[in-house]
C-alpha cells in the first residue's frame, strides 16, 4: 500500500472542563523522526505518544502539537510567594525613602512582579486524562494516514503510466536492437568503402564475421530482460501491504544501471535516443518516490 509522506490533520475533543487539540504535520524523511511539542505539565506522557505513532507511522517526519486547555477548580489555583512579595515591597519602600517619593505602592505593581504569583503546582491525575488525550491523538493519526493513503494512491496512478511507458520503450529498443548485425553489416561496407574508395574489395564472410563481433558486444538483450523483470517487481512492490518506498527507491538504481549500460553498449542512434527519455521518465519517478513512505 502506497501511501505519501505529506499531510496534515488535527483532532479536538472536550471532556468536561478540559479541551484537547491535535494538530499534526508529515513530512519526508529517510527514517521516523518524531517532533512533539506538549504542555509542560503533561511531558510524563511523551513515551506513551511516540509509542502509539510508532503503532500507525512507520517513516516520515512527524510534528505533532498537544494543546490542552483545562479550566477544571483544580487547574484553577494559584499561589503566592509571600517572602518574595514582601522582600520586593520592602525594597521600593527603601526606595521611597531614599529619593523622598511619597507615591503609595499599588497591588498591580507588586503583582506584576515575575514569580510572586504563579500557578500552583497540582498533582494531575495523568493516567486517568491519558485515555482522553491518546484517543484524541489516534484521531488525529488516523485522519493522517487517510490523506497520506489518498495521496499515494495519485502517485501510484503517475506510476503506473509512467510504467507503461517504459514498458513500450522497452519493445521499441527490443526491435530496433534486433537489426544490429544487420546494422553493423552496412556500417562496415560505408566505412570500408570510403577508406578503399572500391579499390580493394573485402570478402562478404570476413564483413560479416567482424559485424557479428561487434553485434555481440553490442547486445543489450540481458540488460533489457533485467529492465522487464524490474517492472514487474516494481508493480508488484506498489501493490504489497509493506512500506515501498526503500525498495521502490533502491529498484530505481537498477534501473538506471541497466539503461545506463544499454547506451554504452548500443552503437544505434535510435536506441541512444530512447533510452535519454527512459532515464527522463526515471527521475520523474524518483522524484515523486522520495514522498513515499
Amino acid at each position: 500500500m502506497m501511501k505519501s509522506m505529506t499531510a496534515f490533520s488535527r483532532a479536538e475533543r472536550t471532556i468536561e472542563s478540559m479541551e484537547i487539540r491535535v494538530e499534526v504535520r508529515s513530512y519526508n524523511s529517510r527514517y521516523l523522526d518524531l517532533v512533539l511539542r506538549i504542555p509542560q505539565s503533561y511531558i510524563a506522557l511523551e513515551e506513551k505518544i511516540k509509542a502509539l505513532v510508532s503503532e500507525k507511522v512507520t517513516r516520515g517526519r512527524i510534528e505533532i502539537k498537544l494543546h490542552i486547555k483545562d479550566d477544571s477548580e483544580e487547574a484553577c489555583v494559584f499561589e503566592v510567594n509571600e517572602t518574595k512579595a514582601a522582600a520586593y515591597h520592602q525594597a521600593l519602600l527603601r526606595l521611597k525613602a531614599m529619593f523622598g517619593f511619597d507615591t503609595g505602592i499599588s497591588l498591580e505593581l507588586l503583582a506584576g512582579v515575575g514569580g510572586i504569583i504563579k500557578p500552583a503546582e497540582t498533582d494531575t491525575d495523568i493516567e486517568k486524562r491519558w485515555t482522553d488525550i491518546r484517543d484524541c491523538i489516534s484521531e488525529a493519526l488516523d485522519e493522517l494516514n487517510a490523506m497520506r493513503k489518498k495521496e499515494g494512491e495519485f502517485i501510484a496512478g503517475d506510476f503506473i503510466t509512467r510504467l507503461a511507458y517504459i514498458e513500450d520503450s522497452m519493445n521499441e529498443i527490443e526491435a530496433k536492437a534486433g537489426d544490429l548485425l544487420f546494422h553493423y553489416q552496412e556500417r562496415l561496407k560505408e566505412r570500408i568503402e570510403a577508406l578503399t574508395r572500391g579499390i580493394t574489395e573485402i570478402d562478404p564472410s570476413r564483413i560479416a564475421q567482424e559485424a557479428a563481433f561487434l553485434a555481440d558486444r553490442s547486445d543489450i538483450s540481458e540488460e533489457i530482460l533485467r529492465a522487464r523483470s524490474h517492472i514487474r517487481q516494481f508493480r508488484s512492490i506498489m501493490d504489497s501491504e509493506e512500506t515501498p518506498g526503500r525498495k521502490l527507491n533502491f529498484l530505481l538504481q537498477e534501473f538506471n544501471r541497466e539503461f545506463n549500460t544499454m547506451g554504452s553498449k548500443s552503437g544505434n542512434a535510435d536506441v541512444s535516443h530512447i533510452i535519454v527519455a527512459l532515464k527522463s521518465e526515471l527521475e520523474k519517478i524518483r522524484e515523486q518516490v522520495q514522498n513515499i513512505e
